[in-house]
């Protein structure tokens, strides 16, 4: 890494796309990490944050079947399932008797091909008026592409009606990696990075804050993951809906196979990013697909949040996480003081909570 580009990132200004595909093929892994923990300060000095939250997939029936995917299943499958709104409801009530409190429900799934857009409305006021206290985070970008296609609305209608059902924000599941020829490779049938960009565009005017991904590790390379980092930034720029970024290592337990990611190439593409979005106030170390130490090691390579308790994750460990289901608040607490951290609890919005 030349001296010029190190005072540039370590004075704060932002790099260009060639600049990041530099840091990209750096082995200079230490300077990188200094200079990212550099970007991260900036942003939130010594704080780490975490959130109490709970995952539920209420089905894996998906009419997409992409072939990074391990999760899904088609209708008639063995083992496909759909779980009903009052299923969800019992099943966090006794998450709850079991003594595991949560701030925030976490809804993903697969594309039901039948659920009509009512039945995601009905399940945010069921968790709504059962657990008023917590805040939902809920739906991909493609989920909700896939509501406005079963509801015949324009999406600026749904994301309103979601809204007003209780929806809080939104993951940033389903960004994969833009490119058209890597997104073809990994799941055509998915809608296109263009139109993901577009989705999330419409929920940051509608006045719903998201996170963004990027799937990482498997047929892409250093200027796809470069081009993907640019549409992000592009898209914060104009509307600074985009709460965090969150680099998801690929899992190698799927159609694809191949192998999964260094742990060099993990800390690297933590790094990169904190440097490179210098307008998103977050990058997540996902401790579910980073596994608890890289994690730990990551709050050192620019990462300031480390997720949260995760309780009954289910999308990755299908594809190959060997991580455990869901960390208590002791241990995240824990791992993040132990990397000279101040652990920091929150809420969905990054908000405080003492």
């Amino acid at each position: 890494m030349s001296g010029a580009l190190a005072d540039k990132i370590a004075s704060g200004a932002r790099i260009t796309p060639a600049e990041a595909l530099k840091l990209f093929k750096s082995e200079d892994i230490f300077t990188l990490g200094e200079l990212a923990s550099m970007a991260a300060k900036r942003k939130s000095g010594n704080k780490v944050f975490y959130i109490r939250n709970v995952h539920v997939n209420p089905t894996n029936i998906c009419v997409n079947r992409c072939r990074f995917c391990a999760f899904s299943r088609s209708r008639g499958e063995a083992g496909a399932y759909e779980l009903t709104n009052r299923e969800i409801i019992r099943k966090l009530k006794k998450i709850r008797r079991q003594k595991n409190p949560f701030d925030e429900v976490h809804i993903v799934g697969g594309l039901h091909p039948d659920w009509a857009f009512e039945h995601y409305l009905e399940m945010l006021e069921a968790i709504k008026e059962t657990f008023p206290d917590v805040n939902i985070k809920g739906f991909t970008a493609v989920e909700a592409d896939h509501m406005r296609k079963k509801s015949g609305l324009p999406l600026r209608e749904v994301f309103k009606r979601l809204k007003d059902s209780g929806l809080d924000v939104m993951p940033g599941g389903g960004a994969e990696i833009f490119h058209p020829d890597v997104r073809n490779a990994l799941c055509p049938e998915k809608l296109s990075g263009r139109d993901w960009l577009k989705v999330m565009k419409e929920a940051h005017h509608a006045g719903i804050r998201t996170n963004a991904t990027m799937l990482y590790g498997h047929v892409e390379n250093y200027e796809h993951r470069v081009a993907h980092l640019q549409s992000l930034r592009r898209l914060q720029d104009a509307t600074g809906g985009f709460q965090a970024f969150i680099p998801l290592p690929y899992q190698p337990g799927t159609e694809i196979g191949g192998r999964a990611s260094s742990g060099i190439e993990d800390l690297k593409c933590i790094a990169v990013s904190r440097i490179f979005l210098d307008n998103f106030n977050h990058v997540k170390a996902y401790w579910v697909m980073l596994g608890e130490k890289l994690s730990q090691v990551a709050l050192v390579f620019g990462a300031d949040d480390l997720e949260g308790t995760v309780i009954e994750e289910k999308i990755a460990h299908s594809a190959g996480a060997r991580t455990k289901y869901g960390l208590s608040e002791a241990e995240l607490a824990r791992m993040i003081g132990k990397a000279g951290k101040k652990a920091v609890r929150r809420d969905s919005f990054y908000r405080r909570i003492a």
